[in-house]
C-alpha cells in the first residue's frame, strides 16, 4: 500500500471523513453506546446510522438526503468561508453534487454540521481503480474530464479568494489581482519556509524556484474559476456506470484560479505513489492539454508550483512520501529544471 493509499485508509490528509464503520474498540471489546444516535433521534431523525469516522470526527446518515458531521474539535478557522464557498458552488448547475451545509449546531461545545449527503462510491473503492496497472481506465479519464469541465464552469468568488491554502498563513489572493502573481508569491513564501530541506536533494533549487516564478508571471491571462485543488480518487464519487456523481473534501488547496491549474495538479496527484505514477502523470497531462485546450507548458509550470508549495506539509526529508514525491517531480519538471 502506497503512502497516499495508506492515508486514505487511515482517514489522513486525503479522505478526512472515512466511510469506515467502527464497531469495536481497539481492545476488541464492543464500543459503548453512541450518545449521538440518541441526540439525533431527539431532533426527529428516527433512522440514524453512523457511516463514517476520520481524524476530524464522525459522520451520521440522517435520512432524506442529509448527514450530520460531529467534529472532534473545532473546525478550521476558515470554516465560515468554506461554508460560503460551498454555497457559491451549489448555486451553479453541475453534473455532480458538491458539499452543502444546511445548518450548524453547537452542542455542549461540540460543533455539528448538517449537510447534503453525497451519492455514489469513492473512485478509490471502484474495482477499475483498485485493479488498474500501466493503462489508466478509460472510464476514469472520462470522469476526470467531466469533473474538470464542471468545476471550470463555476466562477471564482470573493470567498474563494479569501481562503488560505495548506501550509500558508495568509489568503492566497491578498495584495494580488491575478492568480499567476498570487501563486508566484506563494512559491516565494513556501521556498523560504524550509528551503534548505529541498535544496539538499533537488539540484539547483534556488535557480529552479526563480525559473518557476518567472514562468508563472509570464503565463497569459486566464479565467478565474473554482479550484478544488485535491482531486484524488477518494474525493470523487461515481455511480455504477463510472459517471461522476459527487465531488467532496474541498479545503486542502481550494481557491479561485486558472482552471488549467486544477487540471495540472489533478494529472500529477491522481496516482501519486503507484508503480506507473510518472507515466500516468504524463498521460493525463497530455490528455488534459488535448481535450481541454491547455498549453502543455502551462500545465508543467503549475505542476512545479504545486510541488514547491506543498513539499513541506508532512515531513522535511525523503523519508516522508509527499516530500519525496515533490522532490522527484521537481527533478524531472521541464520548467523547474530547465
Amino acid at each position: 500500500m502506497g503512502d497516499a493509499q495508506r492515508e486514505y485508509a487511515q482517514g489522513g490528509r486525503r479522505g478526512r471523513w472515512s466511510n469506515t464503520r467502527w464497531r469495536t474498540s481497539r481492545t476488541g471489546k464492543p464500543n459503548p453506546p453512541d450518545p449521538w444516535l440518541a441526540h439525533f433521534a431527539e431532533r426527529g431523525h428516527t433512522d440514524v446510522r453512523r457511516i463514517g469516522a476520520g481524524v476530524e470526527g464522525g459522520v451520521y446518515r440522517l435520512g432524506e438526503g442529509r448527514v450530520a458531521k460531529v467534529w472532534s474539535g473545532r473546525p478550521p478557522a476558515e470554516y465560515a468561508l468554506t461554508r460560503q464557498v460551498y454555497a457559491d458552488i451549489a448555486r451553479h448547475p453541475l453534473p455532480f453534487s458538491t458539499p452543502e451545509i444546511f445548518d450548524i449546531e453547537d452542542h455542549g461545545g461540540v460543533l455539528v454540521t448538517y449537510e447534503r449527503e453525497l451519492p455514489g462510491i469513492s473512485m478509490r473503492a471502484d474495482s477499475a481503480y483498485v485493479n488498474y496497472g500501466r493503462a489508466l481506465p478509460t472510464q476514469h479519464s472520462g470522469a476526470l474530464l467531466a469533473v474538470l469541465r464542471g468545476l471550470a464552469s463555476v466562477p471564482g468568488t470573493d470567498a474563494m479568494r479569501q481562503l488560505t491554502v495548506q501550509g500558508d498563513d495568509r489568503p492566497l489572493w491578498r495584495d494580488h489581482d491575478c492568480f499567476r502573481d498570487a501563486l508566484a508569491a506563494l512559491v516565494a513564501r513556501a521556498a523560504t519556509r524550509h528551503g534548505a530541506a529541498p535544496a539538499g536533494c533537488v539540484p539547483d533549487f534556488d535557480a529552479g524556484v526563480a525559473r518557476t516564478q518567472r514562468a508563472l508571471r509570464s503565463l497569459p491571462d486566464a479565467p478565474v474559476t473554482a479550484i478544488h485543488g485535491d482531486l484524488v480518487p477518494p474525493n470523487i464519487h461515481i455511480d455504477a456506470t463510472g459517471r461522476p456523481v459527487a465531488v467532496l473534501d474541498f479545503g486542502f488547496y481550494t481557491t479561485a484560479g486558472d482552471p488549467a491549474f486544477e487540471a495540472a495538479v489533478t494529472a500529477a496527484i491522481w496516482d501519486m505513489y503507484g508503480p506507473h505514477a510518472e507515466e500516468h502523470t504524463a498521460e493525463l497531462t497530455r490528455l488534459f492539454a488535448r481535450e481541454l485546450g491547455y498549453a502543455p507548458a502551462t500545465l508543467t509550470t503549475y505542476q512545479a508550483a504545486y510541488a514547491l508549495t506543498t513539499y513541506d506539509l508532512f515531513g522535511l526529508d525523503e523519508s516522508d512520501g509527499h516530500f519525496r514525491w515533490c522532490a522527484e517531480l521537481l527533478r524531472r519538471n521541464a520548467v523547474f529544471s530547465a
